[in-house]
């Protein structure tokens, strides 16, 4: 079976056709794609940009005074502190919020601190060294 001139130019034109629809139609999607991908981007950068303005106004030095670099701070006595009124309904409404029903706050304390505040560093290395003992087991 031979192809005749005729018969391979419509192949050809066919064939070109084809690619060029195939060409346009993922060039049209492309496009889309680009565009809703610009629109979540200029979205993450308006989110991005109100989180740095939020993180810049928190970290404004506040009243209090400010702890020296390598100064201990100061102990505070919370032993006579009492849990504030508005405390208790920031934790009562957080609690409901999470158990969808509403709760009573019956008692709060403040818990203090461990007195002797360890060193992360130290505590690690500890670990890691008794974590290093093979201790065998006997039976």
């Amino acid at each position: 079976m031979a192809l005749s001139l005729a018969d391979f130019v419509v192949m050809t034109v066919l064939v070109g056709v084809g690619c060029a629809l195939s060409y346009l139609g993922l060039w049209l999607t492309f496009r889309d794609r680009q565009q809703a991908a610009e629109s979540q981007l200029s979205a993450l950068d308006a989110a991005l940009k109100a989180m740095e303005a939020r993180v810049a106004e928190l970290s404004q030095p506040s009243t209090a005074p400010a702890i020296e670099a390598g100064a201990a701070p100061a102990v505070v006595d919370r032993k006579d502190e009492e849990v504030t009124p508005e405390t208790l309904v920031l934790i009562a409404a957080a609690v409901t919020a999470y158990l969808g029903k509403k709760v009573r706050i019956r008692s709060a304390k403040l818990l203090l601190p461990p007195v002797p505040a360890v060193n992360p560093w130290v505590q690690r290395g500890r670990t890691m060294v008794q974590s290093s003992h093979n201790l065998r087991l006997r039976h």
